[in-house]
Order: C-alpha cells, then structure tokens, then sequence
C-alpha cells in the first residue's frame, strides 16, 4: 500500500538536478509571472516550442529566461533538457527502494517541506499507522458521498482501446 502511494506521488515528483545552465523547451503557451503565484502580476508571455534558460526552482514553479523575458512559470509548462540523459532510472529506483542512498527527491505540489526536510527525512512507524487509520470501507465512503447528495456514475473503461 506504501510503494502504491509512493509510485503515485512519484509521478509528479522530478529527480532534482543541478540548476545552473539548465535548459528546456515550452510545452504549451503559458503567462510569464512576476513571482511564483498563479495570481502574481503577468510580466509576460512564452509560446509553444520556446527555448528557455531555466533560472531557479521553487515549488512547483520555474523561474525562466525566455527572449530576454525573465518570469515564473507552472513546472509541468517548460519540458527540461536533461544533459545527463533520461532520469527515469532515477525515479523507477526511488519508487522501488533500489536507489542507494544520499539521493534526493526534490517534489512538487508539496507545501511545508523544504529539501533539507527531504534530506534528513525518516520513515515513522506511529505516523504511517495514524495515517492508515484514516481508511474507510467502501460502504463508508457511499454513505458518506451519499450524505453529501453525491451519487455514483459509471463510465466505460478502456484499455488499449479494448473494452473489458
């Protein structure tokens, strides 16, 4: 249950790399802030296909120069050229507890933590149980959702372009 939830954290989670000299591509149009809120003032715009220097990191924002425009932009808008090939060994290796030690995983979308709380992060036995406390049986979800006038929907499911 523990690796389930950690390989779906890990999809948004991105092997950290140095910063400095980093370059990326833009994966869709998107506003260039003036700092790393979605409501901060727009300085900017960047298209499609646009190389850009990436600057900095916070969060899940990058900072990016872009035909000298220099602005903040959502992490997932910018498709990073990585100069040490393809990081997916990385993050299979952090999903599977096979990636050594002193290896860090920077995250995204996760507020509070910084990376040194990442550093010198420990798994607590007390805290995980707290958490699976928290589980509910399927019939104690329906009542609940029930509760709250919500009802259930059933869509087609699609494999492969197969139907089960």
């Amino acid at each position: 249950m523990i690796k389930k939830r950690l390989l779906a954290l890990l999809t948004v989670f991105a092997c950290s790399s140095a910063m400095a000299a980093e370059t990326g591509v833009v994966l869709k149009p998107d506003q260039l802030r003036a700092d790393a809120f979605s409501d901060a003032k727009v300085v900017g715009n960047v298209s499609k296909n646009d190389a850009v220097d990436i600057l900095n990191k916070k969060g899940a924002w990058l900072q990016i120069k872009s035909s000298g425009k220099t602005g903040w932009v959502r992490l997932l808008t910018v498709r990073r050229n990585s100069a040490s090939g393809n990081n997916i060994a990385g993050v299979v290796g952090v999903a599977t507890g096979r990636s050594g030690t002193g290896k860090v995983v920077s995250t995204t979308g996760i507020r509070g933590l910084s990376a040194e709380d990442l550093k010198t992060a420990q798994f607590n036995e007390t805290e995980t149980k707290k958490l699976e406390s928290y589980a509910v049986s399927a019939d104690e979800a329906k009542k609940y959702a029930s509760s709250g006038g919500l009802s259930s929907q059933q869509y087609p499911y699609f494999l492969g372009g197969a139907q089960p």
